[in-house]
């Protein structure tokens, strides 16, 4: 009994499970491999892409800072350094510019004098921006279109792009400037805007070149084409031609009217930083255009413009009733203003 209880036992402990195929064992052993080894891939590569880009983003938002310029303490507030919306800088980003804008009225020279600013290498005047009612219409629109301009996002002929050193328009006092006048001026101060206050000794002369504009701008004496400016001899003689009738009765009137709203302008805006210029003294001494570079702080170049000037010579061969201007004028303020020549 004892020895059956023990063969039992020894049979039972003696019984072997029947192996498994090491092929088997070593499929399964590579299966887990390669799942736990593209795991590790897939987490890497996340980890590596995420740093990437993450490092990218940083070096895209750093930006190095311009050193700071070598100017006087009053000449900060007056220097900028515009960040184009439509386009950048590049290695122009920290080259320093200065806003502007030439305040004059109709007739006073500023469209030859503004050919000349843009004869520069560095400087970049639209233009009579507030030409167009509707950019004109409310403070807002204006803020808007200044900002445009000042941000050298504002496109012209006259653009010079990135390395701009000094921006800006030209703008008529009747053309916006002195009914929102409070709002410009405070936007002038806030901006760091410089102010060209270019106006005309001779009022008798702009008084004829006004009426001759406003003729021509419906004759178009030019081949059908009206022309503010002229870049010819010939082109000039033609429109000089057109002698005006002139009201002398309300010569003086008008007169003094100018004359009171350039005084307005300049009470508007003497808070401004400003230069004055006359458009007389730059014909005969072109040093002034030296003068009007240093206001900017720009390189000096001889500036030059193609303009031709239309009414030359003595007034008498461009007026239509001379004799009764003469009468007028004589024994008054103005009566300088009938003897005065000036070249160009």
């Amino acid at each position: 009994m004892a020895e059956d209880l023990c063969s039992f036992t020894k049979d039972t402990f003696n019984l072997k499970s029947p192996k498994k195929s090491p092929l088997v064992l070593r499929m399964l052993v590579l299966v887990f491999v390669m799942v736990c080894g593209v795991y590790i891939c897939s987490v890497c590569v996340k980890q590596i892409s995420a740093r990437t880009k993450s490092e990218f983003l940083n070096v895209q938002v750093i930006e190095r800072p311009c050193p700071v310029p070598n100017i006087e303490p009053w000449e900060i507030p007056y220097v900028h350094y515009p960040k184009p919306k439509t386009y950048s800088r590049a290695e122009c980003a920290c080259n320093p510019v200065r806003y502007f804008a030439i305040l004059s009225m109709q007739r006073s020279g500023s469209g030859w004098f503004e050919t000349l600013l843009n004869n520069h290498t560095n400087i970049s005047s639209n233009g009579e921006v507030f030409s167009v009612k509707v950019r004109r219409s409310n403070a807002s629109t204006i803020v808007e279109t200044l900002d445009k301009i000042y941000n050298l996002d504002w496109f012209s002929s006259a653009s010079k792009n990135e390395c701009t050193a000094a921006v800006g328009l030209k703008w008529m006092l009747n053309q916006g400037l002195l009914q929102h006048h409070e709002e410009i001026a405070e936007y002038f101060r806030t901006r760091g805007v410089s102010a060209i206050f270019l106006f005309r000794r001779n009022q008798l002369r702009r008084m004829i070149s006004v009426l001759a504009n406003s003729y021509d701008r419906n004759a178009k004496l030019l081949n059908g084409t009206h022309k503010s400016h002229v870049h010819s001899p010939h082109e000039a003689e033609i429109l000089a031609r057109y002698k005006p009738l002139i009201n002398a009765t309300l010569l003086i009137r008008d007169m003094k009217q100018v004359e009171d709203t350039q005084t307005k302008a300049l009470e508007y805006f003497k808070s401004t930083r400003h230069i004055i210029v006359y458009y007389e003294d730059i014909l005969k001494n072109h040093t002034k255009l030296a003068d009007i570079q240093e206001f900017l702080k720009v390189p000096q170049r001889d500036l030059r413009s193609r303009q031709v000037k239309i009414h030359r010579g003595p007034l008498a061969n461009y007026v239509e009733n001379w004799d009764d201007v003469q009468k007028a004028l004589k024994g008054t303020q103005y009566e300088s203003f009938l003897h005065g020549e000036y070249r160009k």
